[in-house]
């Protein structure tokens, strides 16, 4: 069984334009999430996935600098995009990951595809329990799920954000919501505005030493150094359709 991790990439960005391919230290944004995603040992592929525009020619460059081959689809139909980026690596797992979470945690998302492949799901989540911090998102899915999903969804907000049509079809899917045992939703990790990169790029200087970080590691900063959460604390999430 072949397990493939796709991260989503563009350069645009409504609220942080080119943020994926922004210098992060050593490396961009997109460099430090495929690094994060090849170090999930339960991952035997890494593919990145972005749009034919020519904007996009450099993400398709970054991704070739480490070794990971780069889908082109529609930039609107995010959902065609992963299942033909799936198709083409012959996934019987895929593991969403999008590129605006450099603090991705390999170990957290190893956890939720171990799980997800002991209990047989249809599809799994660290994000929709709400107990993990926003940017240590991964989602699991079968790729007969997935296929069922780009063949069954119809609506636009289904096509932009890939899942949509697994988790609120419970009754076609087998679904599980992979919880933290405490709750930290409170604290905001992801990447989209220049809010978020203010704190993220406090959390490198702080922490990175050439080498992946954790969760644990960016909690006990957290506990050492309140102020750092409250950078972001008023970015409000955008919600799905917007």
């Amino acid at each position: 069984m072949k397990t493939v991790a796709i991260i989503q990439a563009r350069m645009s960005s409504t609220r942080l334009p080119g943020k994926v391919m922004k210098t992060l230290v050593d490396r961009t944004v997109l460099g430090h999430v495929i690094t994060r995603s090849l170090a999930i040992d339960s991952v035997d592929e890494v593919i990145v996935a972005t749009t034919n525009r020519e904007e996009d020619k450099s993400i398709e460059d970054e991704a070739l600098k480490y070794g990971v081959y780069c889908y082109r689809g529609s930039l609107d139909d995010v959902l065609e995009r992963y299942y033909r980026a799936a198709v083409i690596s012959q996934a019987d797992v895929v593991v969403r990951i999008t590129s605006d979470c450099p603090l991705l945690d390999p170990q957290i998302s190893d956890a939720v595809i171990k799980h997800f492949l002991q209990n047989s799901y249809d599809y799994s989540s660290s994000s929709l329990s709400g107990t993990f911090p926003r940017g240590m998102d991964t989602e699991v899915f079968s790729f007969k799920a997935l296929k069922a999903a780009f063949e069954s969804a119809t609506l636009e907000y289904e096509h932009e954000h890939v899942t949509p049509y697994l988790y609120q079809h419970p009754g076609e899917f087998r679904i599980h919501h992979y919880s933290n045992e405490i709750d930290c939703s409170q604290y905001r990790l992801t990447l989209d505005t220049p809010e978020d990169w203010e704190l993220i790029s406090r959390v490198y200087h702080e922490l990175y030493q050439g080498r992946i970080f954790y969760w644990d590691d960016v909690q006990r900063l957290f506990w050492e150094k309140p102020e750092l959460a409250l950078i972001n604390a008023n970015v409000v999430q955008k919600k799905l359709g917007e």
